[in-house]
């Protein structure tokens, strides 16, 4: 006679072991991930599961689905749903300024990027929002730019792409759409003054750049590049 655990890795339920394993999980769940969990499952059959999930998600229409979200699988709300998710939990999301919001679509167009062509575009010093952007967890610093001074240079993060329910930085929208989708997703704080950037700290040490945060591709899209 079968045991439970023989039972629970037949191919029938593989497909509700995972929607659970996506259930349970805060953040998007790779396939690698996933194919840990399960051992004897290859790549193939565990996409085809999650892709026959993910359609019936889509197919009930209900209060939420299943997305690809920063190279992962994750379950998220339906946007139309909003204002009542908000009367029961209060947003959590870090406050963000237009200053800043400004400033994350010129390095998310533009990455790899580095301070000074930041500031040029901006026409203002950024240095405090762009410390504020690392503390969010929305950028992160990839190494040094081998020109005099070794600039630090900056790109987004896993985080950002999940913030913006995006699978990868091919899939960015136009920076209007960033801002609009910001109002939903990141709590607007009152625009914050330039001054806060005036005293600019000290850039802060280069980040391990094996980091496995999105956001490596260098190819600059979007927004003009520095001449």
């Amino acid at each position: 006679m079968m045991d439970n655990d023989n039972h629970a890795t037949m191919p029938e339920d593989l497909k509700y072991i995972i929607e659970s394993l996506l259930f349970v999980s805060e953040t998007p769940l790779t396939v690698e991930q996933i194919k840990k969990v399960l051992e004897n499952v290859d790549t193939p059959t565990i996409k085809t599961a999650i892709t026959q999930l993910a359609a019936e998600y889509e197919q009930r229409d209900g209060g939420f689905v299943l997305r690809e979200i920063a190279g992962g699988y994750q379950f998220r709300t339906q946007e139309r749903f909003n204002q009542w998710i908000k009367r029961l939990v209060k947003p959590s999301a870090p406050r963000i300024s237009k200053a800043a919001l400004e400033t994350l679509a010129i390095i998310a167009y533009n990455q790899p990027i580095i301070r000074s062509d930041i500031e040029h575009i901006r026409g203002v010093d950024s240095g405090g929002v762009i410390r504020m952007l690392m503390e969010r967890k929305l950028i992160r610093v990839l190494g040094r730019k081998e020109i005099p001074g070794r600039p630090l240079i900056y790109a987004t993060t896993k985080h950002f792409l999940e913030v913006f329910e995006l699978k990868d930085l091919k899939d960015l929208p136009t920076p209007k759409e960033i801002e609009e989708l910001s109002q939903s997703r990141l709590e607007e704080e009152p625009e914050e003054t330039e001054n806060l950037a005036e005293a600019s700290p000290p850039e802060p040490e280069a980040a391990n750049t094996n980091d496995t945060a999105a956001g490596d591709s260098e190819k600059n899209v979007g927004y003009p590049e520095i001449q």
